[in-house]
């Protein structure tokens, strides 16, 4: 059992930056790999990044190559997503999640993921 919680989100301007933080409880957090997704109101929740168990492999989405990065750091079982350059079409609720490790990593799709958080709120004014 894998417990999540987000934190970092908040309002900023177009152009700006923000890092979330994922702090995560339980067992074997390193064996698992994470997940970054977003969901906007009235819209499905979608992919952001992917890191994998070992931290040695990462993916995007192609609305935040370059401008997104995962990263994490197992010795204090916390995953951030740090974002610059913030477009007012990343506004949503951010979500971290916890792979499920039969499925391998660097996956985009929700069912390939077992836990979630609770999210934070991502606001970025034009």
């Amino acid at each position: 059992q894998v417990q999540l919680e987000e934190s970092g989100g908040g309002l900023v301007q177009a152009g700006g930056s923000l890092r979330l933080s994922c702090a995560a409880s339980g067992r074997a957090f390193s064996r698992y790999p994470m997940g970054w997704f977003r969901q906007a109101p009235g819209k499905e929740r979608e992919f952001v990044a992917a890191i994998s168990w070992s931290g040695g492999a990462t993916k995007y989405a192609d609305s935040v190559k370059g401008r997104f990065t995962i990263s994490r750091d197992s010795a204090k079982n916390t995953v951030h997503l740090q974002m610059n350059s913030l477009k007012p079409e990343d506004s949503a609720v951010y979500y971290c999640a916890a792979g499920i490790p039969r499925l391998g990593d660097l996956r985009v799709g929700v069912t390939s993921y077992d836990y979630w958080g609770q999210g934070t709120q991502v606001t970025v004014s034009s």
